[in-house]
C-alpha cells in the first residue's frame, strides 16, 4: 500500500507540478517560433506570425518590421485589442538614437498578441502569413499559455 501511495504521490507531482519559472522569451523571426526558457531549458514553443514586412530590424514607424533584438517584458495588458497582451519595452536607447540620427520616429506599441479580438476563429487561416504592424501574433490558445507564464520584467531576445 506504501508503495502505490508514493507512486501515486509521484504521478502527482510529475504531471501537476508546473515547470520552472520561465525567464527569458526567445523569438527566431526565421523559424516562425516563440520559445519559452527556463534556466537554459526550452519548456514550451508556439508558432508565430510577425509584422507584414518581416525581414531585417525595425526601423521605424509605419514600416510593418518586428524588432531584433533585447528587450523585456515591461508591461501586460489583459484588455488589449487584441487578445491578451505582452507589450515589448521597444524602442530601446539605441533604437532611439538610430531613428533621431535618421529624422524619424522608431515607433512602439509592440506587443506579443493573440488574434483581434471577435477573430479568434480565424487562426487556421491568420497564422499562415505575416499579417501584424510589427508584433508577434499567436493563436488565442497559445497567448494564453505564453500570457499565463510570462511575468512582467522577463527578457526577450528577438532573432533575425
Amino acid at each position: 500500500m506504501r508503495s502505490f501511495v508514493l507512486l501515486v504521490i509521484s504521478v502527482f507531482v510529475s504531471v501537476f507540478v508546473s515547470a520552472g519559472e520561465i525567464n527569458l522569451i526567445k523569438v527566431s523571426k526565421s523559424e516562425k517560433k516563440l520559445y519559452l526558457i527556463s534556466d537554459g531549458k526550452v519548456e514550451k514553443e508556439f508558432n508565430v506570425v510577425f509584422g507584414k514586412n518581416p525581414k531585417g530590424h525595425k526601423q521605424q514607424e509605419g514600416d510593418f518590421k518586428t524588432p531584433e533584438g533585447k528587450y523585456t517584458i515591461d508591461w501586460k495588458n489583459p484588455n488589449s485589442k487584441y487578445y491578451l497582451g505582452l507589450h515589448i519595452s521597444y524602442p530601446n536607447e539605441a533604437d532611439k538614437q538610430s531613428a533621431a540620427k535618421r529624422k524619424v520616429k522608431p515607433g512602439g506599441d509592440i506587443m506579443i498578441h493573440g488574434q483581434k479580438n471577435g477573430f479568434g476563429g480565424l487562426s487556421f487561416i491568420s497564422q499562415r502569413f505575416n499579417w501584424t504592424d510589427g508584433c508577434i501574433a499567436l493563436t488565442n490558445k497559445d497567448m494564453k499559455t505564453v500570457y499565463d507564464s510570462v511575468k512582467k520584467d522577463t527578457p526577450i531576445e528577438i532573432s533575425p
